[in-house]
């Protein structure tokens, strides 16, 4: 009996011990993979967003690529994860490709996505083949303050406090206000926004601040693989300022939508899909 009960102590030990490796294992995003082919993509969802936003850009591919869809910790009903940042995002992104063998991937990135594609190529090059950003900047916010300078220790508990205060009706009716400025094409709207609704606050109030003190003009001009960006119409007034910050990222193409806001592969969809398929020929 008292080796029996011995056993049974050792046993959930090494059970326990085997749950907390897979915990801290564990990574910031659900991914879903579909497709079969030699050339993998990683498809990376933009703020607030469920993988579900690249349905129809997957369709392109999947009957000649592998496809990586992954929705972030937090965003859209997955659930989230304690102390969420981009660097730790873009790090566990790097961790996935290097644990799963993935060879050379292109990685298409949206808003933040594309944020996370541009970082990921400029600090790992080694891993990734090409990068597609859709209308996402080195550093959004610079183009209304020049002189913007990140915070090194940026407090974003005030902006945790206020998201998490509203109640689900005012955070509802906050995102149905905002949802119009970002995405013209009426159809995708309720879904846009129920995909904000589903999040979790904590993790969209840190997310929100942290990407927004994320500048990642200098560190852009490490990348060496080509990168396609693909910008909302409205950018063109902005040209001379937006080309100022990918003016050292030598591998840079930048074109501009021809209508629409910043959900282009929704707005634009013809010349965004006729983008892509020239960029990604497989």
């Amino acid at each position: 009996m008292k080796k029996a009960a011995l056993f049974t102590i050792l046993f959930s030990l090494l059970l326990l011990s085997d749950i907390n490796y897979a915990q801290e294992k564990s990574q910031p995003f659900e991914v879903k993979i579909s497709g079969k082919g030699r050339q993998s993509i990683i498809f990376i969802p933009g703020f607030a967003c469920s993988g579900e936003v690249w349905k129809e850009t997957k369709a392109l591919f999947e009957e000649k690529a592998t496809c990586y869809t992954l929705t972030m910790a937090g965003f859209a009903g997955v659930a989230p994860q304690a102390n969420a940042s981009f660097e730790s995002w873009e790090k566990a992104i790097a961790v996935y490709i290097k644990e799963n063998k993935i060879s050379k991937p292109v990685i298409i990135g949206h808003s933040m996505g594309g944020a996370l594609a541009m970082a990921l190529a400029a600090d790992y090059p080694e891993l990734i083949s090409r990068i597609v950003v859709v209308d996402a900047l080195p550093c959004l916010i610079a183009l209304s303050n020049p002189a913007f300078v990140s915070k090194e220790n940026n407090d974003c508990s005030a902006m945790i406090a206020q998201l998490t205060a509203a109640t689900d009706e005012q955070f509802y009716q906050m995102q149905k206000m905002s949802m119009p400025r970002l995405l013209a094409d009426t159809s995708k709207l309720t879904q846009v926004i129920n995909w904000s609704v589903k999040s979790d606050r904590t993790t969209f109030g840190k997310m929100y601040c942290d990407f927004s003190n994320t500048d990642l003009r200098q560190k852009i001009t490490r990348i060496q693989c080509p990168a396609l960006v693909l910008l909302e119409s409205y950018f063109v007034n902005s040209k001379a300022a937006i080309t100022e910050q990918f003016k050292n990222a030598t591998t840079v193409d930048m074109r501009f939508a021809t209508k629409g806001l910043h959900f282009i592969m929704y707005d634009d969809k013809d010349w965004y899909e006729t983008q892509l398929k020239s960029f990604i020929s497989l």
